[in-house]
Order: C-alpha cells, then sequence, then structure tokens
C-alpha cells in the first residue's frame, strides 16, 4: 500500500542526511533536535524502515535512507522549481518573501532596496531577519529564507554549496579606527604590521568577522590582544571613543565618524566581499530575481554630478 509521505517530515530527513547529524539539521531548521528527532521517528513508521542507526558517538544512514536519500533531494528541489514555474507563468511580483542580511548590510544596503521594491511592485512583501552568514546560508538551504546578503573577506572565503546561486553586489573596505590622540591618528595610511602591542576591539567571538580579524592579524604576525567584543559597530566606535582599544570596521553600513576619532585606511587594502545567494532552483522566481535586482542597484554608488561630462 503506497503511503503520502509528509513534505516537513521529508525536509528534516534530507537536512539530516546532509549533515549526518541531528544536531546540526536541527539549527539548520531552526527547530529542537528532539523536534527533528519526532519528525524522523513518524517518516521511520510511515516508511516501515529505519533510517538512522548509532555509529560509535554519531550517526549514520541506514541502506533504507540511502536510497531515500537522492528521492528526497529530488522531490525537494522539483517542488522549489515548479513554484518558480507557476510564479513566472503568472509573470505577477506578488506575495511575500523573506530576505536574511548580516547586520551592516540591513542597515546599509537593504532599506534603499527594500524602498525601491515598495515603490515599484506594492504587492510584493519582503521580510527581512537580521542573522550571521552562516546561520543566513543554514536557513536559506531549509528553505526558511527565499535570499541572502552575505559576506567573505579576500582572504577567507566562504563555501557556497553548489545549490545556490550567487550574484557580487559590492566590495568594502574596512578601516583601522583609533582616537585622534592616537599614534598613528594623523597618518594617510597604516600598514597591519605596524599597529603592534594594541588593545583591540573586535567582534562577537566566533563570528565570521571576529574570525576573519584574527586570522588577519596572526598573517601580519601580530597575536591580537582582544580585550572587548562587541557585536554591533556603534558599540565597538564607543569603546574606541572611551580609550579602550583600536577597531578595524568596515565602511558599509557604519555611518557618520563620531568626534574625536579617525578612520585611516589600511595598506594592502582590507576588503571583503558582498553578494547575494538564493537557491538555483527558484532562479525563475520573478520575487526573487526582482529582490536581487533592487539589491545589485542599491549597491551601486551614486552618480556624482557632472560625471561623463
Amino acid at each position: 500500500m503506497l503511503h503520502l509521505v509528509d513534505l516537513n517530515r521529508l525536509r528534516c530527513f534530507h537536512a539530516v542526511a546532509a549533515h549526518c547529524s541531528v544536531t546540526r539539521a536541527a539549527k539548520e531548521l531552526h527547530l529542537s533536535p528532539s523536534a527533528v528527532s519526532q519528525q524522523l521517528s513518524k517518516l521511520e513508521a510511515e516508511l516501515g524502515h529505519a533510517l538512522l542507526e548509532r555509529h560509535g558517538r554519531g550517526i549514520r544512514l541506514t541502506e533504507a535512507a540511502e536510497v531515500l536519500a537522492p528521492h528526497a533531494s529530488e522531490v525537494l528541489s522539483r517542488l522549489e522549481r515548479a513554484h518558480a514555474d507557476i510564479e513566472a507563468l503568472s509573470g505577477a511580483i506578488a506575495g511575500e518573501i523573506h530576505l536574511g542580511a548580516f547586520p551592516t548590510s540591513a542597515r546599509g544596503l537593504v532599506p534603499t532596496a527594500l524602498a525601491q521594491l515598495q515603490s515599484e511592485y506594492p504587492r510584493l512583501t519582503v521580510r527581512l531577519q537580521e542573522c550571521e552568514p552562516r546561520d543566513a546560508m543554514a536557513a536559506l538551504i531549509g528553505g526558511d529564507l527565499d535570499a541572502i546578503i552575505v559576506q567573505d573577506w579576500f582572504n577567507s572565503p566562504l563555501v557556497v554549496p553548489e545549490q545556490l546561486s550567487r550574484r557580487p553586489l559590492l566590495d568594502d573596505e574596512a578601516d583601522l579606527v583609533v582616537r585622534e590622540d592616537h599614534r598613528l591618528a594623523r597618518r594617510r595610511s597604516v600598514q597591519l604590521s605596524e599597529i603592534v602591542d594594541e588593545r583591540w576591539i573586535s567582534w562577537e567571538a566566533g563570528s565570521v568577522c571576529n574570525d576573519w580579524l584574527v586570522l588577519t592579524l596572526r598573517l601580519s604576525g601580530i597575536e591580537p590582544n582582544i580585550v572587548h567584543n562587541a557585536a554591533e559597530h556603534p558599540t565597538q566606535l564607543a569603546l574606541v571613543s572611551a580609550g579602550l582599544g583600536v577597531a578595524v570596521i568596515p565602511r558599509l553600513g557604519r555611518g557618520p565618524m563620531p568626534a574625536g576619532l579617525c578612520a585611516i585606511p589600511v595598506r594592502p587594502a582590507l576588503t571583503r566581499h558582498v553578494y547575494a545567494l538564493w537557491r538555483t532552483d527558484a532562479a525563475r522566481r520573478a520575487t526573487v530575481l526582482a529582490l536581487i535586482d533592487a539589491l545589485e542597484a542599491a549597491a551601486k554608488p551614486p552618480k556624482r554630478r557632472g560625471a561623463g561630462r
């Protein structure tokens, strides 16, 4: 007798099969591990086969799960393409889509892009979720987000899974930020190797930017003395203003520099790449492409008066 398989359970299985871990699958799907385990138990009951078995301290797929995995991937991919084809058929840019963005892109790019979309396509609603690139990518793959804005650095590329497509948006430089009374404050540029014996203010431990800063300083022969960690740039700037350390802060979404602080370009430039990602199977969705186009337009520098004359 043929049994219909619940799609939510199939998504849970697909994530577990991809990671071979219930915990990592749960994080990707924004569920608790127990909720994922419950869905898998119900799927096993529907199919009449065990899908996971203990292997040391972890798990591995059973023979039945190995058979099911490619079919699950194909079913979910076909559903994505069906959604895209139906949306393409109507040609209407309407409905609701979900965008994930890291904080400075959410502040420096997204408002302009969403204002443009609201003006051009009043029947389209874009819901923004601010999140770190790693979490955003997991949510995108899991289907919770339709597009995301992510970043990586010139010396620390982000690995993008094959099922995702990307479009570059901009390259963003980071400056050394110090107080006006700092010994380097009057410099027009500075090399990292000159920034020794400093106390550093960085991002949250474990974040993409904090990991990059530690890597970059160590590659320059500097063992960073990170004394403060703060997620938001205004907090980092306030700590620098108080004389508690120096920071490297990107320009996107930074806002005006507070009085008493200097932003000094670093040479060679410290550049991060900002780009949009979406599921390749959703490439024909007019709503997703309209969002990506709006983000690309928002990322372009404004034309200067008299340019080209």
